[in-house]
């Protein structure tokens, strides 16, 4: 019974989460953008580090899961039908 309740609640969390937020529609990245490189060219140059800079953590961790995604390939069950 709690690990149907628990299941219930992990699917109910998980649609939740796929759910659109009105927050997230209300980004303005075209605006800042194109009052950034109105302010001078040292201002744009230091929005595009700025971006390089978010960018690294993405990939190291986009990396991170790959690389121990294909550590652990090895350590699946192996497919009964196969046997």
């Amino acid at each position: 019974m709690l690990k149907r309740l628990q299941s219930t609640v992990l699917m109910l969390l998980a649609v939740l989460s796929l759910m659109p937020v009105v927050g997230a529609h209300a980004q303005g990245c075209v605006l800042c953008y194109t009052s950034i490189s109105a302010a001078s060219p040292r201002g744009m140059h230091f929005f595009q580090m700025a971006m390089f800079v978010l960018l690294v953590p993405a990939l190291l961790l986009f990396l991170g899961l790959f690389l121990l995604v294909f550590r652990h390939r090895a350590t699946a069950q192996p497919d009964p039908v196969e046997a």
